[in-house]
Order: structure tokens, then C-alpha cells, then sequence
């Protein structure tokens, strides 16, 4: 069972969530699914901390909702809410295995081209 605290910011975020689709200009199918993404991915990353699980939240939600239009313009998908999830998914799991190799990686011996 979760804690308290974290249903009450749960619930918190949905409602939010859902309210601000209400707004003009916004499309909720695409922010909905977006939140529905990302957090389908931070539920699933246990091993990261609450903080850095809040902020992937964040990030996912973001871009996801930035690039639903992306997806539906270059994949066969219709609806924006199925491109915001896919995104809002995909947005962490394939960026940090990307940012944990390029952390060891020494950025003047790439320039120079001194690869071995």
C-alpha cells in the first residue's frame, strides 16, 4: 500500500493534469497521455530516487506533450493521446542509457579523435 504522501501527490498531479486539458489550446488527449507515459516509466524505474523520479516525471511529461505532433506527422498513428504516450515513454528510457555512456566519455580526446 503506498503512503500517504504519495497517494495525496498523486492525486494532486492527476487533478492537475486533468484541469489544465480543459484549458484553449491545449490538447488534453496529447497532455493525458503524455502524464500517462512518463509516468508508466518513473513507476517502472524503482532503483532511482523519489527526486530524480520527479524529475523524469517532468521531463516526460514535457516533451511527450511537445512531441506528440512530432510522432503523428512521421508514424502511421492517428490520435494525439496514443503519440503523447508513446513519447512520454520513450523520452527517458532512450536518452539515459545515452547520457550514463556519454558520461564517461572524455570530450577531448573525442575532438581530437584520439579513439582508440
Amino acid at each position: 500500500m503506498a503512503e500517504p504522501s504519495t497517494t495525496a501527490v498523486t492525486v494532486v498531479a492527476t487533478t492537475g493534469i486533468g484541469l489544465a486539458s480543459m484549458f484553449p489550446g491545449i490538447d488534453g488527449n496529447a497532455l493525458i497521455g503524455a502524464f500517462a507515459g512518463a509516468t508508466l516509466f518513473v513507476m517502472s524505474a524503482r532503483e532511482l530516487s523519489l527526486a530524480v523520479r520527479a524529475i523524469y516525471l517532468l521531463i516526460s511529461l514535457i516533451m511527450g506533450y511537445i512531441a506528440a505532433p512530432e510522432l503523428i506527422s512521421h508514424l502511421p498513428i492517428q490520435e494525439t493521446g496514443v503519440a503523447g504516450f508513446l513519447a512520454g515513454l520513450l523520452c527517458i528510457t532512450l536518452t539515459s542509457p545515452l547520457v550514463k555512456r556519454l558520461e564517461g566519455v572524455d570530450l577531448i580526446t573525442v575532438i581530437r579523435g584520439k579513439i582508440k
